[in-house]
């Protein structure tokens, strides 16, 4: 029989005041997965968060945990704990007793108390601070933690809101890879907030892109990156080249033909398009191929441009060009430091085309 999940929420709209934060929003998160939020500021990602811990309640609609609604259940009586962005530390309380407070407060006996709290700050790397003070730990330690406070009380969600804005890049993406580590030896459901999506990514078993208070697509991350639903997951996951296009011939299979830009391509495609119909069609910098024009032959069809710039990123090289009808692209390839050739000089002519499929083809409508 297959397992409940964790939480879902059915048709959920949020308004504070006459401003609509949710708009009937529908998610299912499963036991033991970790689900992350990824939108800009003001999308509606941290209200879901406040929703699913209890401290506010659905305008309309309704939120399950383990299948009983819990609309006007108060946070207390959830087994939900959140790990808030400025950790919430108690200064004056050693890490020992920051991590004891929850259980004390259950009255629980010492001996059990002191063997789970022990056991924690030793998943967390922390058995040796246990007599410091917050103001004595470095920012990753304090997250550290703020996560053993949470986790010690054997909750079935860890809700993080954006717990890693403090710490520099260095340390994020050391607690990233500690966190994950961290989420798959618990077992327990993490719903983890970000507007990062490289931090979405790194990280989760599942995304949920959101703007503008609606879920726009929820995949994996492979799927969120190569196969976004429209425009703005594509623009907000990552550098992206939208062509203008239209199609002229439909055939079997998937498979058609577009005007692109001024170029007929064969295009493949899981979407219905009817000749006629205008289309966006989107390629990620890694997937375009550029090639000199006076020293290799491309069979066609292709662009024909020029360089404007590159930029050396060490692993890879980010080529800015404009075709010859003036549209600019940016494309992207790994340095191999025996090439010479990679680097191309502004003003050189160069092809520019790509494999076939690795297009996503979208209606071109409005975002």
């Amino acid at each position: 029989m297959e397992q409940a999940p964790v939480f879902e929420l059915r048709g959920v709209t949020k308004y504070f005041g006459t401003t609509c934060a949710l708009h009937s929003v529908n998610l299912v998160i499963g036991n033991g997965e970790f689900l992350t939020l990824l939108g800009p500021s003001g999308c509606g990602k941290t209200t879901i968060l406040r929703m699913l811990s209890g401290f506010e309640s659905p305008t309309k609609g309704e939120i399950f945990l383990q299948g009983e609604c819990v609309n006007e259940l108060p946070p207390e009586q959830r087994q939900v704990n959140t790990v808030f962005q400025n950790y919430a530390l108690f200064p004056h309380m050693s890490v020992w007793d920051n991590v004891a407070f929850g259980l004390r407060m259950q009255r629980l006996p010492k001996n059990e108390v002191n063997q789970r709290v022990a056991e924690v700050l030793r998943r967390v790397h922390l058995e040796g601070m246990a007599d410091r003070m917050p103001r004595q730990l470095s920012g990753g330690q304090q997250q550290r933690v703020a996560i053993a406070r949470a986790i010690v009380n054997n909750p079935l969600v860890l809700l993080l809101d954006e717990p890693f804005s403090a710490l520099d890049f260095k340390l994020r993406k050391q607690m990233q890879f500690e966190i994950k580590h961290l989420q798959r030896q618990l077992g327990i459901t993490f719903v983890f907030v970000t507007h990062d999506q490289e931090e979405a990514f790194a990280m989760s078993d599942r995304v949920v892109v959101m703007n503008e208070g609606s879920i726009k697509q929820i995949g994996s991350p492979q799927e969120i990156y190569e196969e976004p639903e429209n425009l703005f997951v594509a623009r907000f996951v990552g550098d992206i080249n939208v062509l203008e296009g239209q199609v002229t011939e439909v055939r079997d299979g998937g498979s058609l033909t577009a005007d692109i830009e001024g170029v007929s391509f064969s295009l493949r495609t899981r979407r219905e398009f009817s000749e006629g119909d205008k289309v966006k069609v989107l390629l990620r910098p890694e997937d375009l191929k550029v090639h000199l024009e006076h020293e290799q032959a491309l069979e066609p069809p292709f662009f024909t441009g020029h360089i404007d710039e590159t930029v050396y990123k060490g692993a890879t090289v980010d080529i800015i060009l404009t075709l010859d009808n003036g549209k600019t692209l940016q494309a992207a390839e790994f340095f191999n430091e025996d090439d010479e050739d990679i680097n191309y000089r502004p003003g050189e002519k160069v092809t520019v085309s790509w494999v076939e499929g690795w297009e996503v083809v979208l209606e071109d409508e409005e975002e």
